[in-house]
């Protein structure tokens, strides 16, 4: 009796998830105390909250980094997965090469914009500009890299 345990295979896997660190090159990765009360989502633009070290997903006048996924971190029971809780200290990258999710079609070398909803875009009207460039050309909900510049 013979027993197949898989027979088919993906042929194209996907290649990062929002805020998984692209590569092994040098980082820069700050940490910041959630302000929001609905927590902030792994691959998120954070930006100064009111507190000191505070952060917010809010676009401001000064970006903090990108929230960076950490597999340690537990959801509470019903709560949302992947996300940075209220209070929690978050891992940010504010220099490097991070995965996010582009929320319009965009090309490599375009300059990174994020929308009032937190969409990373290439679109500069009425965004706010980031310290950073797309790395891939990539349609709109594809994972796309970007590279954050020291500020």
């Amino acid at each position: 009796m013979s027993i197949t345990i898989q027979s088919t295979y993906l042929t194209d896997y996907v290649a990062g998830f929002p805020g998984m660190l692209a590569d092994g090159n040098v980082t820069n990765r700050p940490s910041g105390t959630v302000e929001d009360s609905a927590g902030i989502a792994f691959g998120k633009a954070c930006f100064q909250g009111t507190a000191d070290r505070g952060i917010t997903a809010t676009p401001g006048t000064k970006f903090k980094g990108v929230t960076i996924a950490n597999a340690g971190v537990v959801p509470p029971i019903g709560g949302a997965v992947d996300t940075y809780l209220q209070y929690a200290s978050a891992s940010l990258c504010d220099m490097g090469d991070i995965w996010v999710t582009a929320g319009a079609n965009v090309a490599a070398a375009a300059a990174v914009y994020v929308t009032s909803a937190g969409v990373f875009t290439s679109s500069s009207s009425g965004n706010t500009a980031i310290p950073a460039t797309f790395i891939d050309t990539v349609l709109s909900g594809a994972p796309v890299r970007i590279r954050i510049v020291q500020q």
